[in-house]
């Protein structure tokens, strides 16, 4: 499966807001991190509770792709989130690096 795939895959599970599906593209040790390099969760474990708890706040989130780019195991997706009806709006960059069939780092440009 390319790094796309993997990408594509997350996306689609952030939408369904399928928590097994969306955590079964992360490596166990995978890294969210600020462009700067600040790590906002680490591990599945972090992600997890970070996803559910905005999940459960927001339960019409979804994300629009605006734009994706690729290059070997780096995707980089411009993203439109939409937190619900009339709700509030964010735009956003995600940097991921793929290995072995799983994402092992997401960098983010808020």
């Amino acid at each position: 499966m390319s790094a796309v795939d993997v990408v594509q895959r997350q996306l689609e599970a952030y939408n369904a807001q399928d928590m097994d599906a969306f955590l079964a593209t992360y490596a166990d040790d995978c890294v969210i991190a600020d462009l700067n390099g600040a790590v906002t969760q680490n591990g599945k474990g972090e992600i997890r509770a970070r996803y559910a708890s905005m999940f459960a706040q927001f339960p019409e989130n979804r994300a629009r792709l605006v734009s994706r780019m690729a290059l070997g195991d780096v995707v980089i997706d411009h993203e439109d989130v939409l937190r619900g009806p009339g709700g509030p709006r964010l735009e956003a960059i995600a940097i991921y690096t793929v290995k072995n069939g799983l994402i092992a780092r997401v960098d983010f440009v808020k």
